[in-house]
């Protein structure tokens, strides 16, 4: 049994996770399924998880958590090996326990008077877009698309798309199996020319799509984010243009990710003025142009 305790932060759980599959795929990254109940029940897209990566480490990384199941207790994270903690933890094996602190952080909010989101994603910024992805196929007041990009191999075996996107290069085909088994239209860039990615930013590519729309269908967009900081920034400039409302999710290094510290503060504009917050307990997520002046 996963032994859990309530922390003193509202809904957020410590749990004595199990390790159930741990799969390597291409340029690093991997595949984590944990069975944590009152994570996988309360998590929501943008969430993320402290986790502690090795016994022998005391200082715990966070990770975004790509697919909850409350019903089955399980949670899913996509990351890559990196550093001295995310190689430890590619070693460990199904059955090990592993220390979990989440769900964490301010989720993503979609709008139903936006019925058309954009979904971008970068690199690590992939998992959060695959969350939101789950949680708005369900919902038929929602007609997402997506946009992934990365500069290594995905970690998943592209395949060309059943569905034509108007608007975008006929040879821009690529798509992530998962998202169009959703029937979720999605789109693979990269720089790194892989077969039938668009070759360019992910910012490049969202623009063609939007622009695409006439301008009712443009009116109904929302964009979602989450990736590195130069990305989420070239998203927002995008979204201003176009005048359309953006929400990102930002990465930054924590140390406790339960707001004690302070250590991972960003600085907003709020209605008072400049303020400092929290990227773990105040966003991860974050309105675009509070961020992005």
């Amino acid at each position: 049994m996963s032994s859990v305790v309530e922390s003193i932060y509202t809904g957020i759980f410590l749990e004595d996770a199990e390790i159930l599959k741990q799969e390597a795929c291409a340029g690093d990254q991997f595949l984590l399924r944990l069975k944590a109940p009152e994570c996988a029940r309360y998590a929501r897209p943008g969430s993320f998880v402290h986790l502690q990566c090795d016994p022998r480490l005391s200082m715990r990384r966070p990770f975004s958590i790509m697919r909850a199941s409350p019903q089955d207790n399980r949670i899913e994270l996509l990351y890559k090996a990196v550093g001295k903690g995310t190689r430890l933890l590619a070693l460990r094996q199904p059955g090990e326990r592993i220390s979990l602190l989440g769900p964490i952080g301010r989720p993503f909010q979609p709008h139903p008077e936006h019925p058309r989101p954009l979904l971008i994603g970068g690199g690590v910024g992939i998992p959060p877009m695959i969350f939101l992805a789950d949680a708005l196929r369900s919902d038929r007041r929602f007609r997402p698309f997506a946009v992934l990009g990365s500069e290594i191999p995905f970690p998943f075996q592209p395949r060309p798309s059943q569905y034509l996107v108007p608007g975008l290069p006929p040879q821009v085909i690529a798509a992530m199996p998962l998202l169009d088994d959703w029937s979720i239209p999605n789109r693979l860039t990269s720089l790194s020319d892989f077969p039938g990615c668009f070759r360019g930013y992910v910012t490049d590519l969202a623009r063609k799509w939007l622009e695409g729309l006439d301008k009712s269908a443009r009116a109904e967009v929302e964009v979602f984010a989450c990736g590195p900081h130069a990305m989420l920034e070239a998203v927002a400039t995008l979204a201003r243009e176009l005048g359309l409302p953006c929400q990102v999710s930002l990465e930054e290094f924590m140390a406790c990710a339960v707001g004690g510290c302070a250590g991972c503060v960003v600085q907003v504009r709020t209605k008072q003025g400049p303020a400092m917050q929290r990227v773990c307990v105040d966003g991860p997520v974050f309105d675009a142009y509070a961020v992005f002046g």
